[in-house]
């Protein structure tokens, strides 16, 4: 396959592309997993959510 002289362009342009989706991808690992050991917290420290609740208890 012939890129031509915008080869290195094109390589480069693909690999930070793919470098940044990368980093998204973990980074929102990452804060997935956060907020499930916060929601953990704030439930084991008697915090509910209010969407738990039934329409009678309102």
């Amino acid at each position: 396959m012939a890129l031509g002289p915008y080869a290195s362009f094109i390589v480069t342009s693909y690999a930070l592309v793919t470098a940044v989706v990368l980093i998204l991808i973990a980074w929102i690992a990452i804060d997935y997993r956060r907020q499930k050991a916060r929601l953990r917290e704030l439930e084991a420290s008697g915090v509910t959510r209010r969407s738990g609740r039934n329409a009678t208890e309102i």
